[in-house]
């Protein structure tokens, strides 16, 4: 048996097909099968904002962040230049004052 998507706008997993429509009960959100296979195709990266980030952006962190078996805590307000974005567990690799983080892109804005 195939495997149900989950819902796009709300990832619930109770999803049903009716006819031509993928329907979620949870939030009535109603999507073509179609429109699932497109978006999965390409990984879209954002930051807090919903901007969508590219490689070699600019980013500042909107928050102060402890960086974890370290003594070391990233400023809010402290940029980071010429991102690259990966998959994975944190979204984006990046240098701050030379030194190299991987951070995920929830708590970063575009510059």
């Amino acid at each position: 048996m195939d495997q149900m998507p989950k819902c796009p706008k709300c990832q619930s997993e109770f999803v049903y097909h009716d006819s031509i429509n993928f329907v979620c009960p949870d939030c009535a959100y109603e999507w073509s099968g179609e429109e699932t296979a497109q978006e999965s195709d390409e990984k879209i990266w954002k930051d807090s904002n919903g901007n969508v980030l590219q490689d070699g952006d600019d980013v500042i962190l909107i928050k102060d962040l402890k960086v974890k078996g370290s003594s070391i805590v990233l400023k809010k307000g402290s940029k980071a230049k010429n991102i690259r974005l990966v998959d994975g567990d944190h979204d984006v690799d990046c240098k701050i004052d030379g030194q190299p983080f991987s951070l995920k892109s929830e708590f970063l804005k575009k510059a």
